[in-house]
């Protein structure tokens, strides 16, 4: 009786978002058919995934342009990132197991470069609180906001909630200018010849294979007889700092980024986007 219920349950919620599904599956189909586009600029290899197209069009259709979907659908569309992201949380813990070795062997290495992500907590932080950004910039500010990072803050404060779209704002941002803003920078750090080509692909990886792909393929073209080897290490290096990354978001970044947040808000972010009954009950580190 209980399952009977329950799968009556499950079949309502398909009757009732039907159009949200269907739309989802035609934009998973036509980025597919437009596929991966490449295309040269100077040096630079730009890479645009399937994935930038489906985002596009789904702000295409979203309730604020050809309002395919309305703002209940997109509301519902954003409780279903959990479903989506979980058996990728599920794969960085595999790979994590099955790459302990290598973690042992080159985790210090990777380890520094994750410290260059508090970096960018310090910078980011403060500019996005004069802006006026509220808890929006906790998500936004204390990772790279990739894949791994984006699922971790809505397992931890939930899809709908203002880390999330910080989160998702840095991430979508990532799809549409960071592969191209990785390239050119991948061109120009080359182009210096201060570093060899082989530490050049390890700094490719920054657990976005979007990203990674786009900096190394650029790097290959640069240094043709590497080339193998830059893509190997590239990659290496991305499944790496993944794993390593989530708990550096986790037990670092994160809770940095909470304390700076409550510390710096009531300090620095502009009068007018304060709310006085928050200000009296916020405590640093809530």
């Amino acid at each position: 009786m209980e399952n009977t219920e329950q799968h009556q349950s499950i079949w309502q919620v398909i009757k009732q978002n039907y159009r949200l599904y269907l739309g989802a599956l035609v934009i998973v189909i036509i980025a597919e058919l437009i596929g991966v586009k490449k295309f040269q600029v100077g040096s630079a290899l730009i890479v645009i995934y399937p994935m930038l197209f489906a985002i596009v069009i789904s702000v295409l259709l979203g309730p604020d342009i050809f309002r395919f979907f309305k703002e209940k659908a997109s509301t519902k569309a954003s409780s279903l990132v959990l479903v989506a992201i979980t058996p990728f949380m599920a794969k960085i813990g595999v790979l994590a197991g099955s790459n302990l070795p290598k973690l042992v062997d080159v985790g210090p290495a990777l380890a520094f470069q994750e410290l260059g992500h508090v970096g960018t907590i310090f910078l980011a932080l403060p500019i996005a609180l004069l802006l006026g950004i509220k808890k929006e910039a906790i998500g936004a500010t204390s990772s790279t906001c990739r894949d791994k990072d984006y699922g971790l803050i809505c397992h931890l404060y939930g899809a709908n909630s203002p880390e999330a779209r910080g989160a998702l704002s840095i991430y979508i941002i990532g799809f549409l200018i960071g592969t191209i803003y990785i390239g050119f920078l991948a061109s120009i750090v080359a182009s210096t010849n201060i570093f060899h080509p082989l530490a050049l692909a390890m700094a490719c990886g920054i657990g976005s294979g979007v990203m990674m792909a786009a900096a190394s393929s650029t790097l290959a073209t640069i240094y043709p007889e590497y080339g193998d080897q830059i893509i190997m290490l590239a990659g290496a290096s991305d499944t790496l700092a993944a794993i390593i990354g989530i708990y550096f978001t986790l037990f670092i970044s994160l809770p940095l980024t909470r304390k700076l947040y409550y510390l710096l808000e009531p300090r620095i972010s502009p009068k007018h986007t304060r709310d006085p009954k928050q200000m009296k009950s916020m405590k640093v580190g809530d």
